[in-house]
């Protein structure tokens, strides 16, 4: 598409902003253009992503930080792309002597949102900049437990969040969180 129609189409008194924030690419927004006159059957809208280049796009780093556990396997704490940082799933272990924290779940979340923070604070970023979580534990009847904990860490506006009990979890841990967040 040539400038030429881009500024053509940004200019357009039909044109909506849907969002303000970048989509994970610098300069990179999603405008929405109302086209007119268009049957029931039609596409009432069609979309357009600008993007400006960067050197860093596409590219990633590794994060990683001796204050929060190192990860078990072949995988990285964390990787920053495009923008956005996703962080591997983090358990409450005490980072200098690799064991939990204690087996109540209220102990293991506390530690694994500290160690969340560390991981995060050597990516660039924090709390503040989370915008979805996955939280994976061993038994869905701790849901209120971690909720009340996991609150403290992320209050209004909360990230986008998803919930699963799962059969197991590494080391028998009672819980693992993983993020997504912008940078």
């Amino acid at each position: 598409m040539t400038l030429s129609v881009v500024k053509s189409i940004i200019n357009s008194p039909k044109l909506v902003r849907l969002s303000t924030a970048p989509l994970g690419f610098s300069g990179c927004h999603r405008w929405c253009v109302s086209l007119p006159n268009m049957s029931s059957k039609s596409i009432p809208f069609a979309s357009l992503t600008i993007s400006a280049t960067s050197e860093n796009a596409g590219k990633k780093e590794v994060v990683a930080t001796e204050k929060a556990p190192a990860a078990l396997g072949p995988y990285s704490q964390a990787i920053k792309a495009n923008n956005l940082v996703f962080l591997s799933g983090v358990l409450g272990l005490i980072p200098e002597t690799g064991k939990f924290v204690s087996d109540s779940v209220e102990d293991q979340t506390e530690q694994v949102l500290k160690n969340m923070g560390e991981i995060l604070k050597a990516s660039g970023t924090d709390y503040s900049s989370v915008v979805k979580t996955t939280i994976m534990l061993a038994d869905l009847g701790d849901f209120k437990k971690v909720n009340e904990i996991y609150a403290k860490y992320f209050p209004a506006p909360s990230p986008a969040r998803s919930t699963y009990q799962v059969a197991a979890l590494p080391l028998n841990a009672k819980i693992e969180i993983e993020c997504i967040a912008t940078l």
